[in-house]
């Protein structure tokens, strides 16, 4: 249940998502949304750890109906935020058990977690607890950069390596999986090529501005089918113009406008967990990017909804 603000002004109460009820009851819940407030893996700047905060903070300003599915979210799905889940800064494997924990548990209960970071570190855990509930799932990874590489500083559990541990350990299948996005200077002519070794299909920006949307689109989802998918969105994916308040901003990306059809178009596609990730809200102007993190947010439950109501296939 969301609060109503044609009734109680949006000044008042806890800053949940979207007004959302805070509760850790899970019975009959479609959706949870998890804060995961760790940035220990950044390699650069930090601050990722606020975003969860962040995003909720603004998220008042969001409505539940969405008029590009033409459904009220909240009268088809029952979403719930969860909290946070508990992380130990500079802890990385602890912090890593204790969110698989988190996360273990709300998926055994039949719930999909939406998970606000937080750096991309974190989603190996999500992966992770996805996979054992779901065996090797897809993935669509909207982001700058690969996330694909062996370490990073010497250090195999970073927001540079997720994907790749998650290939690694087999819980996701990158035969059906592809990332969508990457773009800017490399440290190594194999940065991109890593990915394909790898199994992934990749799309940079520049094929996807130059291809359009709409078959940036079919290739995504005839490449996941009919798979139980994990979305991830990292907010550097959009230009810096449109999102300057990330981790590791990337010049030449798309606009808002660009990642939020290409959200809206994914409808049909069999979501088990999603994310939104890397708003670093300590070089936002003006909170756009946490706004734009939040409408991610509230795309990606649209398109549980739809979903669930079976109104696209």
């Amino acid at each position: 249940m969301s609060t109503d603000s044609l009734k109680t002004p949006r000044i008042c109460g806890l800053p949940t998502f979207m007004r959302l009820t805070h509760t850790q009851e899970l019975a009959g819940v479609d959706v949870a949304v998890v804060g995961v407030p760790f940035d220990t893996g950044s390699p650069y700047r930090v601050g990722c750890r606020f975003g969860p905060r962040e995003i909720r903070s603004i998220s008042v300003l969001l409505r539940p109906i969405n008029p590009y599915h033409d459904i009220d979210v909240f009268d088809v799905c029952k979403v719930v935020d969860y909290g946070d889940a508990t992380v130990i800064p500079g802890e990385t494997e602890r912090s890593f058990a204790a969110i698989e924990a988190e996360l273990d548990h709300i998926i055994a209960n039949g719930v999909k977690p939406l998970c606000f970071g937080g750096d991309n570190s974190i989603s190996l855990p999500q992966i992770r607890s996805l996979g054992r509930a779901h065996g090797p799932i897809s993935l669509i990874h909207l982001d700058a950069h690969t996330d694909t590489w062996d370490d990073y500083l010497g250090v195999r559990h970073n927001a540079a390596t997720s994907y790749r541990r998650g290939v690694e350990e087999g819980w996701i299948d990158a035969s059906t999986s592809i990332q969508v996005g990457m773009r800017g200077s490399l440290f190594s002519r194999e940065d991109i090529r890593q990915s394909i070794d790898l199994g992934y299909q990749l799309i940079t920006t520049d094929e996807m501005l130059d291809a359009g949307i709409d078959e940036v689109v079919g290739r995504i989802k005839r490449r996941v089918g009919r798979n139980k998918v994990f979305l991830s969105v990292d907010m550097d994916v959009v230009d810096p113009a449109f999102a300057p308040g990330v981790q590791i901003p990337e010049a030449g990306g798309p606009s808002a406008h660009d990642i939020l059809t290409l959200l809206r178009r994914l409808a049909g596609v069999n979501l088990v967990g999603a994310e939104v990730m890397e708003l670093n809200h300590l070089y936002d102007s003006g909170e756009i990017t946490a706004l734009l993190a939040a409408t991610f947010g509230a795309e990606i439950l649209a398109l549980i909804a739809v979903h669930k109501q079976g109104k696209a296939g």
